[in-house]
């Protein structure tokens, strides 16, 4: 039975997109997709009723809102097996416990009611930075929303950091057939060799050098298991953020791997994922990777 890929929907504008974006996800994968809606109305409103129905008049928006959504999402793609619910509890809390039972999880990347500047959603941040499983923040332009760029690009971190995010990324590069682009950052030590201008040159060639052949080894194995899909490496002196927002701005998709240690509470995600779910141009896919 294949899991299904669930979106957590509040009927903002940014939900709404995340479900167009989920629909077409779903259809590429041949995945069944669930929508989800969490509300507190039960703390805030507990029995105070409405005086149309007699019941309380967020659980009534609440419904309206998945049932709306899943129409949507059944307009979008009328060949998919689409389901709704609704579960009275905070929204990260029940997103992370879908997680293990998920292909992935797909957020907006701003909430209904949060502020109109905000870079990034406090349930969209906090799922991505928890769940066990894939998490896709929908964000960025609609060309780059609506898969028209033709590329995915994969962050090429330390060792197996990125192992999972590349499996991830070649699987998602070959159900859109498009390319695939491999991004490593590396940098030079600080002051090293300063005051012999040939040293310098050398040492910059020998950390390129070391530097490729890490990108070539961290993609190579999967690459041959997925042969249809043209794979480009590229290695960028500098920042990784930075090298993988710049790769972004032209991308349908870019992955990034999050280390999940054991035992450990709290947000686990690095400074990398972290500017490119507040900044990218694009869709974000944060996958884990235990340590």
């Amino acid at each position: 039975m294949e899991l299904p890929l669930v979106v957590g929907v509040d009927g903002s504008d940014s939900s709404l997109e995340a479900v167009d974006w989920a629909v077409d996800e779903a259809a590429r994968h041949g995945l069944p997709l669930r929508l989800v809606h969490a509300s507190r109305w039960e703390r805030y409103e507990g029995a105070r009723p409405s005086f149309t129905t007699g019941r309380p008049s967020e659980e009534i928006m609440a419904k309206h809102i998945a049932a709306s959504c899943a129409e949507r999402a059944r307009r979008l793609g009328p060949e998919l097996k689409v389901s709704s619910e609704v579960v009275a509890d905070d929204a990260a809390a029940v997103l992370l416990n879908t997680a293990p039972e998920s292909f992935a999880l797909v957020t907006g990347s701003r909430g209904r009611g949060e502020i109109a500047g905000t870079l990034l959603g406090s349930v969209s941040l906090t799922v991505a930075a928890r769940a066990v499983c894939p998490v896709v923040v929908v964000r960025g332009g609609e060309r780059n929303r609506r898969g028209s760029c033709g590329r995915v690009v994969v962050g090429v971190g330390e060792g197996a950091e990125s192992s999972a995010a590349v499996r991830f990324a070649f699987r998602e590069a070959e159900a859109r057939g498009c390319a695939l682009h491999a991004v490593r950052a590396w940098r030079r030590p600080a002051h090293e060799h300063a005051d012999q201008p040939l040293v310098v040159d050398d040492a910059v060639r020998a950390h390129e050098e070391q530097a490729s052949a890490r990108l070539t080894e961290a993609t190579r194995d999967t690459a041959r298991e997925h042969p249809r899909v043209e794979v480009h490496r590229r290695t960028v002196e500098g920042p990784a953020h930075r090298a993988l927002l710049e790769a972004a701005a032209e991308a349908d998709l870019v992955v990034v791997g999050a280390l999940r240690r054991h035992g450990r509470f709290g947000l686990q995600l690095g400074r990398v994922a972290h500017a490119l779910l507040h900044h990218s141009e694009c869709p974000v896919a944060v996958v884990p990777q235990r340590a």
